[in-house]
């Protein structure tokens, strides 16, 4: 005979913790990180985001060294880290490149039709996003300059609003203060930063995929794709998620995730595309791969940076190993697809993280993409999204 019986207060603890770091030792690290930036950068922003930053995260160390609640400590080291730099950085109209540029493919694209400058001469007059970008730019160019047209608020808050529909519902708030709090990802938050809502809308086309959910998968993803070229990988890791599910729904919910993402992706960009393909290939294709003379400022030594600076035929290495990563990855899908999200999630933080250590121009600041997939899989692992509360299983001998 067996009972169920309501889950104990021991049991939801083991199932709710939090499993990212969060003690002194952590967010000592945080603000020793943000006072080295401060010191050694040579970027305003930045430098103003090191210096508040090691602040709250200073705070937020002694905080939790005093044994206060995780979620008090992460709503200083957030305080610290975002809100801060981010207020004094828009009083006085300073902000990373990015946001620069985000606005001015805006710009462009309602004047012209296309977000793509004609005859781009200098790195800065690139925009190497995908057109779906320019939406984040669409409030300035719409209502003028200001802080609340600032195309960094707006890709920041799609961030947060993707990333946290993504987490399992009612576990919540501690994970986002977390990522939010992280330095790889406050920065961006406070500076400006095109990466961020394109890992969120990955984060939740990859939790529709996990549920079964083939359309909304493919929607995500698709606008993801629509952003930038570093979302298109997820779609093959969410089609080989949805594969892995049960034989009655996985052709179907793949082949509608597949159709629905290309769809909008298609619908997104190709009309920019269409409007100048000379232009859209400048941008998009040839100065990433370093083919036009500008030269990216993406130059973070990281090995395929280094490979192409300081190796005779090293760009050729670099991108070969680039494409033996990719090849892989696309086999290892194959001969064992992920059978949850957080496999899912965690098979493409690997990816990406061999990506950006052996593209040619690449930057510190796309490991953001690896950090908030692996730290959405940890959350998600702990408690799966969607399931049923769980119950202890009681077996009782029979007499």
């Amino acid at each position: 005979m067996a009972t169920t019986a309501l889950p104990t207060p021991l049991d939801q603890q083991r199932r709710t913790r939090f499993a990212l770091p969060g003690g002194p030792g952590w967010w000592t690290f945080c603000a020793a990180a943000s006072l080295a930036l401060a010191v050694f950068t040579s970027l305003g922003p930045h430098r103003a985001w090191g210096a508040a930053g090691a602040l709250g995260y200073a705070a937020a160390a002694v905080l939790a060294a005093c044994g206060r609640p995780a979620r008090t400590v992460g709503a200083v080291a957030v305080t610290g880290g975002v809100v801060l730099p981010l207020v004094v950085l828009l009083a006085v109209d300073r902000a990373q490149l990015e946001v620069e540029v985000v606005a001015r493919a805006a710009a462009l694209l309602l004047a012209d039709g296309t977000p793509y400058a004609a005859h781009p001469l200098i790195p800065e007059d690139f925009t190497p996003y995908l057109p779906g970008m320019a939406a984040f730019g669409l409030p300035e160019a719409v209502a003028g300059s200001g802080p609340l047209t600032d195309p960094r608020l707006w890709m920041g808050a799609a961030f947060l609003a993707t990333f946290a529909y993504a987490l399992p519902t009612g576990f919540r708030r501690e994970p986002l203060l977390w990522v939010a709090a992280c330095p790889l990802v406050a920065l961006p938050l406070a500076v400006g930063g095109v990466d961020l809502p394109v890992v969120g809308l990955m984060c939740l086309g990859l939790a529709e995929a996990g549920r079964g959910r083939g359309g909304r998968a493919g929607l995500w993803l698709g606008l993801a794709a629509a952003l930038k070229w570093t979302a298109w990988p997820a779609l093959p890791v969410a089609l080989a998620l949805l594969a892995a599910g049960s034989a009655g729904y996985r052709r179907r919910a793949g082949l509608r995730c597949a159709f629905v993402a290309l769809l909008t992706a298609a619908a997104l960009g190709l009309p920019a595309a269409w409007r100048d393909p000379g232009a859209f290939h400048a941008h998009v294709i040839a100065f990433p791969l370093g083919l036009t003379d500008a030269v990216s400022s993406a130059a973070s030594p990281l090995p395929g940076q280094l490979l192409a600076t300081h190796v005779p035929g090293g760009r050729t290495l670099a991108l070969g190993l680039l494409g033996a990563s990719a090849l892989l990855a696309a086999v290892s899908l194959l001969v064992r697809p992920p059978a949850a999200a957080p496999d899912a999630a965690l098979r493409l933080a690997v990816g990406l993280l061999l990506a950006i250590a052996f593209l040619p121009a690449t930057r510190f600041g796309y490991l953001v993409h690896p950090l908030v997939l692996a730290a959405w899989a940890a959350v998600v692992r702990q408690r799966p999204v969607d399931a049923p509360v769980f119950v202890r299983i009681q077996k009782k001998a029979t007499r």
